[in-house]
């Protein structure tokens, strides 16, 4: 097996790790162990699309018809002689 030494970690970060060791029963080791391998063996989600996304985020607010104005040509650009 290998092994892994973290320097320079936050003393908040080490207290909150020693905290959730704790509460499941593990040794800090322990917990690290289970973080990482729990974390490396997630698979990734699949990316939507952006529109999809807001798609899905305001379906429940139902759909909205709006009116759209008539199209007119495009006007000249101006000159600058």
């Amino acid at each position: 097996m290998a092994s892994i030494i973290v320097r320079d970690l936050d003393e908040g970060l080490k207290r909150r790790l020693r905290i959730r060791a704790a509460r499941n029963g593990r040794s800090i080791e322990e917990e690290v162990r289970d973080i990482l391998q729990t974390e490396l063996n997630r698979q990734p989600a699949a990316p939507e699309n952006l529109a999809t996304t807001i798609r899905a985020r305001f379906a429940p607010l139902g759909g909205a018809d709006l009116d759209l104005p008539p199209r007119s040509p495009m006007r000249k650009p101006p000159r600058f002689d």
